[in-house]
């Protein structure tokens, strides 16, 4: 039987991914292959190549910022919304991030094989990276459109695989995947007003958008691959731009994935989530 890890997008929110690696991998359950959109790029790669060392990809999140990802630049913006350039942020923190983390790591040489969505901006296709320069992927792949810019890759503009597939459990399907587990980053189902950056509402709208998409495809492949949803947290009041809760989401995640395989992995909807 062929196992999948499918990583789904969702900012900040990716640190809940981490939490439920963490129970995955002390409940001994491993995949032969990753397939992540997003920050879920992000996390399956660094997974992918460093598959024995989970603990690594804690003490990453547990010391990101804000800044790391999503540089304050108020002259880039301010060009972005007058329409002189096609993004509100650069990319260059982000790719130091990924280029430390990753170095020069080639997509087609992780320990587990690694397949990164990204989407081509032109068609709308979905673009499925497996080779080539992991840090451009991931970049590729998390490119949010109009925060980040678009990357050029092989001849194409590529922007956020989230943006038409955030929870690829179709390309873990199509991959030859027997059984699917699926860790979703949930969204921030019980804020109390909205996030106050551009860049927080983009997140926000897309976590939501991508809960939705996860629930049509679930409904989908149920009956064709062993499909288990990791259940998202919830309530949850941490809004997918603020990366000052990563300990605490990965914390609960841990002991809330710990919590369901324990009890046998009982089937949750997708959209359990709650305010109350």
């Amino acid at each position: 039987m062929t196992t999948a890890f499918v990583f789904a997008g969702g900012g900040s929110l990716g640190a809940v991914e981490v939490g439920m690696l963490t129970a995955l991998t002390e409940a001994d359950i491993r995949p032969d292959l990753v397939v992540g959109t997003s920050v879920g790029a992000a996390n399956a790669v660094w997974y992918a190549a460093n598959p024995s060392d989970v603990d690594g990809l804690v003490e990453l999140w547990t010391g990101l910022s804000r800044t790391d990802v999503f540089p304050i630049r108020p002259v880039r913006g301010l060009l972005g919304l007058l329409g002189f350039r096609d993004h509100l942020v650069p990319n260059s923190a982000l790719r130091r991030l990924l280029t430390r983390s990753l170095g020069d790591l080639d997509l087609g040489r992780t320990r587990i094989a690694a397949h990164v969505g990204a989407t081509d901006v032109l068609s709308g296709a979905e673009v499925l990276l497996s080779s080539g320069n992991a840090v451009d992927a991931v970049l590729a792949s998390t490119a949010i459109p109009a925060v980040f810019p678009s990357l050029l890759l092989d001849g194409r503009y590529l922007v956020d695989g989230g943006a038409v597939n955030n929870a690829p459990v179709s390309h873990a399907f199509e991959l030859g995947a027997d059984r699917i587990w699926v860790l979703p980053t949930g969204y921030a189902c019980a804020l109390t007003s909205p996030p106050r950056s551009a860049v927080g509402i983009a997140l926000q709208a897309l976590t939501l958008l991508v809960n939705h998409r996860l629930a049509r495809d679930v409904e989908r492949y149920r009956d064709s691959v062993d499909l288990r949803v990791v259940p998202s947290l919830c309530p949850l009041r941490v809004s997918p731009g603020d990366f000052s809760h990563s300990r605490e989401l990965i914390t609960a995640a841990h002991e809330s994935t710990s919590t369901w395989l324990a009890a046998g992995c009982p089937v949750e909807p997708v959209h359990a989530c709650s305010s109350t």
